[in-house]
C-alpha cells in the first residue's frame, strides 16, 4: 500500500493515529426513475414516512444526549430539527414529486441541489457553510428511504496498540458524531467544510483532531487503511512508514504531557513574567457555550455572535427569533457568567439578506449589504435585538459590540437607535443599564485608518482579524483558489492591528483582538509586544494562550516587536515572529 500525504484546512488541534473508517455519502448512490402517476400519492407518502422517521430519530438524539456532550451538539441538533421542519425541505420535493414525477430520493437531491445553490451566493463565510447542515438533514432522509443506516463497525488492529477509528467523509454532520463517542473515534477527514463548519465547530469542542477541505480524501483513502491526522498543519497522512508512524506517535504522547501540564494553569492568573496582566476573555455562540469558557479560565465573554440565534431562521423561511426568545439567551448567558463581563456583538449577516426570502442578489455580497448595514437597513429588527440585549443588562455587565462599521454617521445612526431602544424601554419601566458600554469591530481597512472618528464616539474596539486580512489582502479565505495569499502576518495587516491597539491606549480605551490570531500561540508573543492586553477566542485555545503570555517578557518584546512592524519582506517577518517564540 503506497503512502501518500493530502493538505487541507486545520480546524482542530492534536494528532491522531488510527484506522480508517469511510462513510459513503447516500447521494451517490441515488436511482432516477419516473413514477407513473397511479403511485404518484404512494411516492408522496414514502418522502413524507421518511422525513417523520428522521424527525424522530433527531428527537430521541436530542432527548439521549449524554450530560458530559458538548452543549453545541443540543443546539446543532435542534438547527437541524428545524430545516427539517421547514417548507423548503418537507413540501418542496413532494411538489417536484407531484409535478415532474420524480422519485423521492431524486426529487428531494434536485431541491437540495437547488438550495445548495442558492447558498454558495452568500459571502458570509460562516452563513455560506449553513448549506452543509441542509445537506445533511438531506442526507439522514436518503439513508431513511434507501435504508442504509449509519454503520459503526469495530476496527481490527494489527498491533499492540488499541486500535482506534479515523472516520473519512464527504461530510459528516455533528449529529452523526454522537454515534461515534462511544466507540475509538480520535478523528475525523472530510473533503468539504471549513473553519466554521459546524463539524469544525464539534471537532474544536470535543477536542478531537481534525481536517477539512481535503477535497478527494473519502475516494483516495480506503477502509481500513492506517491514517494519521495532524490537526495542527491540516494534514493527512495515508499508510505511513514506520519510522513517520513512530515519529508521530512520540509527538502524540509530548502533546499528550503538554495537555496535562496545561490543565494546571486554570487558576493562575495571566500575567507576564514582568509583572503586566492580561484579559483573557472567550468567543461563544451559544449561552451553553459559557460552561467551558469558565472552566478554561475566561474571565469573560469577549464575543458572543449573536446571528447564531437567527441562524437557519430566515434563510429557511422561518420565524426571526423575537425580542423575548433574544433576552432569555442573552440574560442566560450574562447569569452563566457571574457577574463578569459579556460583550455581546449585534447581529452580523451577509449581503444576500439571508434572513429573508426576497430575491435580492448584490453584485459583490463583501461590499453590500451586510452586518451594520444591513440592521440599519431594517431598523425594526434591529431595535428588537438592542432591547433586548438592554434588558439583560440588568442581569449582570453587558457590552454591545457593533460589526462592520466605517463610517461616522454609521456609528451616529447606530448611538442614535441605542438611545432609542433605552427610550422604548424607560416607556415600559423595563430596567436596564443605563450605562452599558457600546464598541466597534475594527475589521474594515477604512476603520482603522480613521480611528479617531471611533476612540471619540466609542467605549472599546475589537480588532475581528479574520474580515480585516480580507479586506486588506482581498482575500476569500474560504475560496480554495486564492486561500494561499490569505496571511495574517503581511505587513499592512500587522500596522493596521498595531495603529488599532496603539489609538485605543492612547484614549485610554480597551482594545481587544477576537479573531483567529488571537487564539494562535505562534502570534501570542507579537501582539503582546505590539500593546495588546485583552485577547478572546475559543475556550479551547485559551489555556495554551496562557502559558505563552506567563512565559513573555514584554521588556524585550516590545524593540523586537517596533522591527518586525518596520520590515517589508515576508520572509524577514515570518522568521523574526519565529524567534520571538524563544525570547
Amino acid at each position: 500500500m503506497a503512502s501518500f500525504t493530502l493538505h487541507g484546512i486545520p480546524v482542530s488541534r492534536g494528532i491522531s493515529i488510527g484506522r480508517a473508517h469511510l462513510l459513503t455519502p447516500a447521494a451517490l448512490d441515488v436511482k432516477h426513475y419516473l413514477v407513473p402517476e397511479e403511485q404518484v400519492e404512494a411516492e408522496v407518502k414514502r418522502l413524507q414516512d421518511a422525513i417523520a422517521e428522521v424527525h424522530r430519530n433527531l428527537q430521541e438524539l436530542w432527548t439521549e444526549l449524554p450530560r458530559e456532550a458538548p452543549t453545541e451538539l443540543g443546539a446543532f441538533i435542534d438547527v437541524h430539527v428545524l430545516i427539517l421542519s421547514d417548507p423548503m425541505i418537507s413540501e418542496a420535493p413532494l411538489d417536484i414529486i407531484r409535478s415532474r414525477h420524480y422519485n423521492a430520493e431524486w426529487a428531494l437531491v434536485t431541491q437540495i441541489d437547488e438550495l445548495s445553490a442558492q447558498f454558495d451566493e452568500i459571502e458570509d463565510a460562516y452563513l455560506r457553510e449553513r448549506k452543509q447542515d441542509i445537506q445533511q438533514v438531506a442526507e439522514r432522509v436518503l439513508k431513511v428511504l434507501m435504508g442504509t443506516a449509519l454503520s459503526v463497525p469495530p476496527v481490527p488492529g494489527e498491533d499492540h496498540f488499541k486500535p482506534q477509528m479515523i472516520v473519512v467523509a464527504h461530510d459528516i454532520s455533528p449529529a452523526d458524531m454522537l454515534a461515534f463517542r462511544d466507540r475509538s473515534f480520535v478523528g475525523f477527514v472530510t473533503d468539504v467544510g471549513g473553519q466554521n463548519s459546524h463539524t469544525a465547530i464539534v471537532a474544536r469542542s470535543l477536542d478531537i483532531p481534525a481536517a477539512v477541505g481535503m477535497s478527494q480524501a473519502s475516494r483516495l483513502i480506503e477502509q481500513d487503511d492506517w491514517v494519521i491526522v495532524d490537526g495542527d498543519a491540516g494534514v493527512v497522512i495515508c499508510n505511513p512508514s514506520a519510522l513517520v508512524m513512530e515519529q508521530y506517535r512520540a509527538r502524540q504522547a509530548e502533546l499528550l504531557k503538554a495537555r496535562k501540564r496545561l490543565l494546571k494553569l486554570k487558576k493562575t492568573p495571566a500575567v507576564t513574567k514582568d509583572g503586566t496582566p492580561i484579559t483573557l476573555l472567550a468567543n461563544i455562540e451559544l449561552p451553553d457555550d459559557c460552561g467551558p469558557a469558565l472552566e478554561a479560565g475566561a474571565v469573560g465573554v469577549g464575543l458572543f455572535r449573536s446571528e447564531f440565534l437567527f441562524m437557519g431562521r430566515g434563510v429557511q423561511g422561518l420565524k426571526v427569533p423575537d425580542e423575548d426568545e433574544q433576552f432569555e439567551q442573552y440574560r442566560k448567558a450574562v447569569l452563566a457568567m457571574k457577574g463578569r463581563p459579556v460583550t455581546i456583538r449585534t447581529l452580523d449577516v451577509g449581503a444576500d439578506k439571508p434572513l429573508d426570502q426576497t430575491e435580492h442578489t448584490a453584485l459583490n455580497p463583501a461590499l453590500g449589504l451586510r452586518a451594520i448595514r444591513y440592521c440599519l437597513a431594517e431598523p425594526q429588527m434591529f431595535l428588537t435585538q438592542l432591547r433586548a440585549i438592554l434588558r439583560a443588562s440588568s442581569y449582570g455587565k453587558v457590552r454591545i459590540l457593533i460589526p462592520m462599521l466605517a463610517h461616522a454617521f454609521e456609528i451616529d445612526q447606530t448611538l442614535a437607535m441605542i438611545e432609542q431602544a433605552k427610550a422604548q424601554l424607560r416607556e415600559q419601566n423595563v430596567k436596564f443599564d443605563e450605562a452599558v458600554e457600546v464598541g466597534a469591530m475594527i475589521e474594515i481597512p477604512a476603520a482603522a485608518l480613521a480611528l479617531p472618528m471611533f476612540v471619540k464616539r466609542l467605549d472599546f474596539l475589537s480588532i475581528g482579524t479574520n474580515d480585516l486580512i480580507q479586506y486588506t489582502l482581498a482575500i476569500d479565505r474560504v475560496d480554495y483558489e486564492v486561500a494561499h495569499l490569505y496571511n495574517p502576518l503581511h505587513p499592512a495587516v500587522l500596522n493596521l492591528i498595531a495603529m488599532t491597539i496603539e489609538a485605543g491606549r492612547k484614549a485610554g480605551i480597551d482594545v481587544a483582538v477576537c479573531g483567529e490570531m488571537a487564539g494562535d500561540v505562534k502570534l501570542t508573543r507579537l501582539l503582546l509586544g505590539m500593546g495588546l492586553r485583552e485577547f478572546s477566542m475559543h475556550p479551547a485555545q485559551l489555556l495554551a494562550v496562557k502559558q505563552e503570555i506567563l512565559s513573555s517578557d514584554l521588556a524585550r518584546l516590545v524593540p523586537r516587536t517596533k522591527r518586525i512592524l518596520r520590515a517589508m519582506e515576508p520572509a524577514a517577518i515570518a522568521d523574526a515572529v519565529e524567534q520571538l517564540q524563544s525570547v
